[in-house]
């Protein structure tokens, strides 16, 4: 009984001791980041992401502070990742729109059919997570609007219920659909960005195939397939070839 409550009480001191060091870490890296203390600030997020931590907000101040010294695509990818997190966030998307700028490879994206943009859109607005909950709400409506056009009397009721239920079964397909989505893009990333300075884009897997274009740092492509030490990427113009793991860095 002793032991096991000292081990409570030890527990419990590591805890807060944790949490003490994680807050002062944050306090220590915003610190250092305001009196322009950059790469001090980009370790102390380092470290509080090292712990297993993070938040669009970590991100978003991580990006900033590599944003300042220069590290464009660093700072695109953090941004990114801070998207991940919290895809609605004004502040993330103006930072990364700024910092897109200065990407060198101005790549014109193939247009796609207005719906399917709208629909993407809009399952982006929301985090993988937030959708998981709205399912769930709108399956709660449509098992009460079953009940009540199973139950209610009157014929004004029951079609309420009717009609009800079928609005929120589709939005209850449509937000459990956003949520898989999301899951699988994190489970299985497709997306990364280019890190080094100049990346060449081969025709195969080999260090000996042709060079078919090149990538500049910042530009984010989609990974599609991988072998050895190169990855199959596709641009958004469409173009598509093998590059070399070290040269890009996954978003999840």
């Amino acid at each position: 009984m002793k032991s096991r409550l000292i081990l409570i009480i030890t527990l419990f001191f590591v805890g807060t001791l944790s949490a003490q060091t994680t807050e002062q870490l944050w306090n220590d890296a915003n610190t250092a980041y305001i009196n322009g203390q950059y790469a001090e600030a980009v370790r102390g997020y380092e470290a509080i992401r090292n712990q297993g931590l993070e938040s669009a907000k970590l991100y978003l101040n991580l990006g900033n502070a590599y944003y300042k010294q220069g590290l464009v695509g660093k700072a695109i990818l953090e941004y990114h990742r801070a998207l991940r997190l919290s895809p609605s966030d004004d502040d993330v998307r103006y930072n990364l729109a700024i910092a897109n700028a200065y990407v060198q490879d101005k790549i014109e994206v193939i247009p796609t059919f207005f719906l399917k943009r709208w629909v993407i859109s809009l399952q982006n607005a929301c985090s993988g997570s937030s959708w998981a909950i709205w399912s769930l709400i709108f399956f709660v409506i449509a098992m009460a609007c079953t009940i009540l056009y199973l139950l209610a009397e009157g014929l004004a009721w029951r079609k309420g219920g009717f009609y009800g239920a079928l609005v929120a079964v589709l939005l209850f397909a449509f937000s459990f659909a956003s949520a898989s989505r999301s899951k699988r893009l994190a489970l299985h990333p497709r997306s990364a960005i280019v890190m080094s300075g100049a990346a060449p884009v081969k025709s195969s897997p080999d260090k000996g195939s042709k060079d078919i274009f090149v990538l500049h740092e910042g530009t984010q492509v989609d990974v599609r397939d991988s072998l050895g030490d190169y990855r199959e990427i596709v641009i958004a113009d469409g173009n598509k070839g093998w590059i070399q793991n070290s040269a890009i860095e996954m978003i999840d």
